[in-house]
């Protein structure tokens, strides 16, 4: 570790100062931290959940961008991971909307579902839901398209755990 000549400590402490000025409030970290996936239990194994779950995202004319399969890929560094993959997909007509009010969007499009096995064999789905990064791009969370999203997403994932 280096240490600063001690002229130089008060422009150090400024500089601090300032960067933390510019840090959001505590406040609005909490809130962010507070955020959590809907998840749904599935009546499935995982192997039938994430069958289901690619139907049911193909059956609503979605397109599957890609899948990551997470358990394969520690395995491939002789790792272990309990069953964790998850479906990327999204929809042109859904998506563009979000991305037309804030391109940041992008960083979350397209949509994503985790599918992964929890200690107890029992298997989850699990998203981020449509209003929440909606929020977080600066759109509006009640929009028509978030609307359309969440009622797609709810959609897929209660075919996918079969509660419908």
């Amino acid at each position: 570790m280096r240490l600063l000549p001690r002229r130089s400590l008060p422009l150090a402490l400024a500089a601090g100062l300032a960067m933390a000025a510019s840090l959001p409030p505590v406040s609005a970290m909490a809130a962010e931290a507070a955020h959590e996936p809907a998840t749904v239990a599935s009546a499935h194994g995982f192997a039938e959940t994430v069958d289901r779950l690619t139907k049911a995202i193909e059956s609503r004319g979605a397109k599957i961008a890609a899948t990551v399969d997470h358990a394969k890929a520690a395995g491939s560094v002789d790792m272990k991971l309990r069953p964790t993959t998850v479906v990327i997909f999204g929809n042109p007509k859904l998506g563009t909307p979000l991305m037309q009010t804030n391109q940041t969007a992008g960083l979350d499009l397209p949509l994503r579902v985790l599918v992964w096995e929890d200690a107890d064999g029992k298997v989850n789905l699990g998203y981020w839901p449509p209003a929440m990064l909606a929020e977080l791009h600066g759109a509006d969370p009640e929009s028509e398209a978030v609307g359309r999203m969440t009622k797609a997403m709810g959609g897929i994932v209660a075919e996918a755990a079969g509660k419908n």
